[in-house]
């Protein structure tokens, strides 16, 4: 009987931690690009500039926010989709058409963006820390000490503050990366020109990236613009319809550099993901 290798449960939220650790750097830089009050730098210019004011360290500001972020966001979501597809196809004995791929992912991307909710908020605080004056900054010793200080301090509701938005860019960037790769990764294989071997899953890794960044990319310029806001904006709604009457092209502002940070943490993420199954996986016989 053929015998194949699934993932466990956890093995999402492992890979996409180790994802973390290397791109770091990038999602720092992006959070202060996103929360600069008016445009005084780029991406390159406001690395030098956190390089400059507190050393090469600066850079992995708040990683253990990240990744907690991940090891609950990134869990919950890979945990989801892969367990329901794997049931479903052994019950079914066929794979899942791409639309109920779309579905689940939205699901499970939902989901863990509503899990993963207070440790993005720390995340944030923590990698914001490094560019406030030393009075302004919080402080926080490390994931755990930043989500105890905002229950104890700003209560438990704080914790959840942006849920809704947070779980509408889980959903999005999940359908991108974890519907897409799935679907990539069966179209490489179907061509007959490659095994499922790191090729491909680089190949398929980089295609669900583009597909997550284009898919996210309006959500996250309609955030940074609130974020930037001096109370100009009612509410998401209103921040939406402003942005829309500057074109279409509006909502694709800052694509590559959101691209340059998502792309490499999709990739490392499906790298790790597969040697992980490929090697640790539950061994299953069709």
């Amino acid at each position: 009987m053929p015998e194949e290798r699934i993932s466990r449960w956890y093995f999402g939220g492992i890979s996409s931690s180790a994802a973390a650790c290397l791109t770091h750097p990038l999602d720092l830089i992006k959070v202060h690009l996103q929360t600069q009050q008016e445009v005084r730098a780029r991406m390159i210019g406001m690395t030098v500039n956190v390089v400059r004011r507190e050393g090469v360290l600066a850079l992995y500001s708040g990683l253990s926010a990240s990744v907690c972020r991940q090891m609950t966001y990134s869990m919950t979501r890979f945990a989801i989709y892969e367990t329901v597809r794997d049931k479903m196809y052994r019950e079914n004995k066929s794979l899942m058409p791409f639309y109920q791929k779309v579905l689940l992912g939205a699901f499970g991307g939902f989901a863990g963006g509503f899990v993963g909710t207070p440790a993005d908020l720390v995340n944030v605080r923590m990698q914001n820390d490094v560019k406030l004056p030393a009075e302004l900054r919080r402080n926080y010793v490390h994931a755990l000490d930043g989500l105890l200080r905002v229950w104890r301090e700003e209560g438990l509701r704080k914790l959840f503050s942006g849920a809704t938005l947070a779980s509408t860019r889980g959903a999005l960037v999940s359908v991108g990366q974890l519907s897409c790769y799935d679907q990539s990764k069966q179209l490489v294989l179907a061509t007959g020109y490659l095994p499922d071997n790191i090729l491909t899953h680089f190949l398929a890794s980089v295609i669900a990236g583009g597909c997550a960044t284009i898919l996210c990319q309006p959500l996250d310029v309609v955030k940074t613009r609130l974020m930037n806001s001096t109370q100009e904006y009612r509410g998401v709604l209103h921040c939406l319809t402003d942005t829309a009457r500057l074109g279409p092209k509006a909502f694709y502002k800052g694509l590559v550099p959101a691209g340059i940070r998502l792309v490499p943490h999709t990739v490392f993420t499906f790298l790790f993901l597969e040697q992980l199954r490929q090697r640790f996986g539950v061994v299953v016989v069709n």
